[in-house]
């Protein structure tokens, strides 16, 4: 039977990489897909990965119905066996009951990959819809890691490399370059829960182990001490 199918985790656990690694693996099996994605760091009608693997998608904006491209494809004459749709966190949530048709009416299998939830700790509206509809839900299983080397659990965004929990819930790409309206940089990083909720990123866990005035919060957080 056709499933709808959500893999999702934090940044850097390899969602992209999976999407492209499904593409292959069906494609070298005679198998003809269709790969969507939205707001990819790559831009627009690209799926990529942060390994430096690349291909073209097609983009899901706003208002994009995916139950209608594909209708309009299979009644030309195209093929699809298979649906891949990539940052699917960034979807309105009636975009993702449009994936559920697409299995439920067409019989096509949809692999969606998304993050679960942004720097607030909120769940995406998209990543919501997912939860609630799909079939299955794979959790990615190469782990991300806390600069503490515990498993990262939640996504940071960072402004003058210091953690931040307001603004607008979506900034695309790497923000490789990116300022704050102050021109302060803006980043993400991985955290595990409980430096996500102290607000500890490795910058700022970096400057309280030089600083002298700063104890660590506990023994936990402390950086390790090496004796000659």
């Amino acid at each position: 039977m056709p499933e709808l199918v959500f893999f999702a985790g934090t940044m850097d656990c390899g969602k992209s990489t999976l999407a492209l690694q499904i593409q292959h693996n069906r494609s070298a099996r005679g198998l003809s897909g269709m790969i969507f994605t939205r707001n990819d760091r790559a831009g627009e009608g690209r799926l990529s990965s942060r390994l430096g693997l690349v291909t073209e998608a097609v983009e899901a904006g706003e208002g994009f119905d995916f139950h209608a491209h594909l209708v309009r494809h299979l009644t030309s004459g195209g093929r699809t066996d298979y649906v891949i749709a990539d940052e699917a966190q960034f979807l309105e949530p009636g975009q993702v009951d449009q994936l559920a048709c697409v299995v439920d009416d067409l019989g096509i299998d949809v692999f969606a990959f998304g993050i679960t939830t942004d720097f607030r700790t909120r769940l995406f509206p998209g990543s919501q819809r997912l939860i609630e509809l799909a079939d299955r839900i794979e959790s990615l299983q190469v782990e991300a890691l806390c600069w503490c080397g515990a498993r990262a659990t939640h996504n940071a965004r960072t402004v003058g490399g210091r953690m931040v929990v307001e603004g607008a819930q979506v900034v695309v790409g790497d923000v490789a370059g990116a300022q704050s309206p102050a021109g302060e940089d803006v980043g993400y990083e991985v955290l595990c829960r409980r430096h996500h909720r102290r607000r500890l990123t490795a910058a700022a866990a970096r400057a309280g182990a030089l600083s002298p005035d700063v104890l660590p919060v506990d023994g936990a957080d402390a950086p390790a001490l090496h004796r000659g």
